[in-house]
């Protein structure tokens, strides 16, 4: 069994920082850490190689500094990472990011998952997940809160997935892509052996040469959507604050109410 965890490294909540020239994040010199959602995708990876002698890789598409992201997952046991890192790939929006990935998925090989969280928590799309299925065609199941069984011999998956008014147990076809929630599990803290071995382990770093990719399908030239302005919108103003017995403030609210319907 082989599976592939997708990863994003992101600013810190209380140091993003915006590019006023082409409304992207700035990601240099900003600390930065993995988004929260893909350590539950990290842990569901480890937990599914230790279940059924899986072997795991990482992906990230960043600069130089996303390496600190990759060898963290080394550290808590993931077995391989892959860089995916050219300023070819700078502004790309969720459907460029997405081939880009789908483009490594495929280049790595055949495999049985992958694994996304259900979002960044920079730009908190979900749709990186659902895109990179989508270029290669594979069958998926996002919000997933529980892997109840993998088939190798049948080639199929049982997990069940969180929805708004309950939950859906399904079972879906391998090879798959899955977005998971942080229901799913509890991520581990990395073992001082884990980090050792992480320090010194060699990571495969790709371009957009090695993807087979054209730079005009990359970057801002590549990506459909683009973000026009960024602003802070405009506080709210202060609610009206009724004060006295029930009786009196019903009267007041139905006179207000009656102004604003007039």
């Amino acid at each position: 069994m082989k599976i592939i965890v997708c990863i994003k490294q992101v600013p810190d909540t209380g140091e993003v920082k915006i590019n006023p020239e082409t409304n992207t994040l700035i990601r240099e010199g900003v600390s930065s850490i993995i988004n929260p959602f893909d350590m539950y995708a990290i842990e569901e990876a480890i937990r599914l190689k230790e279940k059924y002698g899986a072997e795991t890789f990482v992906v990230t598409m960043g600069p130089p500094q996303a390496e600190s992201a990759l060898r963290e997952a080394l550290s808590m046991g993931i077995d391989q990472a892959v860089h995916l890192s050219d300023r070819a790939f700078a502004g790309s929006d969720t459907w460029a990011t997405s081939l880009i990935l789908a483009k490594a998925i495929e280049k790595i090989g055949q495999f049985d998952l992958v694994i996304c969280g259900k979002q960044a928590a920079d730009g908190d799309t979900a749709q990186v997940g659902p895109g990179i299925a989508t270029h290669i065609n594979l069958a998926q199941a996002t919000y997933v809160r529980k892997i109840d069984d993998v088939n190798l011999e049948n080639k199929t998956i049982r997990l069940e997935r969180l929805l708004e008014d309950g939950v859906e147990i399904l079972e879906v076809t391998l090879p798959a892509l899955i977005t998971v929630v942080k229901e799913i599990n509890e991520p581990r803290l990395p073992s001082l052996r884990g980090k050792m071995r992480a320090r010194t382990q060699a990571l495969t770093v790709w371009g957009h040469k090695d993807l087979g990719l054209a730079q005009e399908d990359l970057g801002l030239k590549g990506s459909p959507t683009q973000v026009v302005r960024i602003f802070t919108p405009p506080a709210r103003e202060r609610g009206m604050v009724l004060e006295g017995e029930p009786e009196v403030i019903v009267e007041k609210l139905m006179g207000e109410l009656k102004k604003h319907l007039i």
